[in-house]
């Protein structure tokens, strides 16, 4: 299948009205290309953040990308939106260069242009993320390398909620450990668990496709003989008590098994939970106290949070 790239150089002013515009044409989301990213500071804790490449925004102002399906109806459609952008003028609305492109993109091409963006990020004191199609020489003797392909969209370990699990893991997982990994996806904190000397990880995620991912990953690390991988809904295919539960998922979906946890983690066992936003930080702290955790340390990265929570 073909796609239309909408392209259009504009001002941050007009972002807004812009990509409305486009949604209701039929893109499901924008993609947006600041000038500005360029100068802009950041927190480089453990080497995150990488320099970015001007190539890829453009050298003033801000460009507005959508996708549409390249069919006979594009033409007017086309015209329509070059219309409907001009006409944010008369609303008082700065367009700037107001510059409309459009070029062709293949399906097979744009699945995997995502790859160029994706490079060997060292994400904590020990672990580095590293793209199965790179090569990469680690620095330090104690560097712990996780090769990952993150399949149909399961995570690079780079977002922050990957990452202060990853840190977590490093605090509490000791050698001889039983971890269980909740909603795997990539399989990533799995790996890191088997590096740190977990004797046994049950991995479960809902989502066939990702048990797939978690599978080829864990292969790829040589990890398959402590790590398993199995379909299943939380907490429902684990038997026998952890070490470590580690879940990084939605917060709303926590809430809802603490008790679950509770009963899996063996006394003085560790529960990590993550993916949570930081409104709803206090909403899991007391569920998780009701359940008969002890908060033991809250992790904050960005408008995200993890806890890790002791069963006494």
């Amino acid at each position: 299948m073909k796609w239309a790239e909408l392209s259009v150089l504009t001002t941050n002013e007009a972002v807004e009205a812009i990509s409305n515009i486009f949604h209701e044409a039929g893109a499901s989301g924008v993609v947006i290309e600041d000038s500005t990213e360029m100068e802009k500071e950041r927190v480089d804790q453990f080497g995150e953040i990488y320099d970015l490449d001007p190539n890829d925004f453009p050298t003033s102002g801000v460009v507005v990308k959508a996708y549409l399906p390249a069919s006979s109806f594009l033409v007017e459609t086309v015209e329509e939106l070059k219309l409907a952008i001009t006409n944010l003028e008369n609303f008082d609305i700065n367009l700037g260069d107001n510059l409309f492109s459009i070029t062709e993109v293949n399906e097979e091409d744009w699945a995997t242009a995502w790859k160029q963006y994706y490079h060997p990020v060292k994400i904590s004191e020990r672990f580095t993320i590293v793209p199965t199609w790179e090569e990469y020489t680690p620095v330090n003797t104690d560097e712990l390398i996780i090769e990952l392909d993150p399949g149909m969209a399961f995570g690079t370990g780079t977002h922050p909620t990957t990452v202060m699990c990853l840190q977590a893991l490093e605090k509490v997982v000791k050698q001889g450990d039983f971890v269980v990994d909740v909603g795997t996806g990539s399989g990533v904190l799995s790996i890191a668990a088997a590096m740190l000397g977990a004797k046994k990880v049950h991995a479960l995620d809902l989502d066939p496709v990702a048990v797939k991912s978690a599978k080829e990953n864990i292969e790829h690390n040589k990890v398959q003989q402590i790590a398993e991988v199995y379909q299943g809904n939380l907490l429902d295919t684990v038997t026998g008590q952890a070490d470590v539960v580690v879940a990084n998922i939605l917060a709303e979906v926590i809430m809802t098994f603490t008790d679950d946890a509770f009963s899996i983690v063996k006394p003085g066992g560790v529960f990590v939970t993550s993916g949570i936003i930081n409104a709803k930080k206090e909403d899991v702290k007391q569920a998780l106290v009701e359940s008969g955790f002890t908060i033991k340390e809250v992790l904050m990265m960005e408008d995200w949070v993890a806890i890790i929570a002791l069963r006494p």
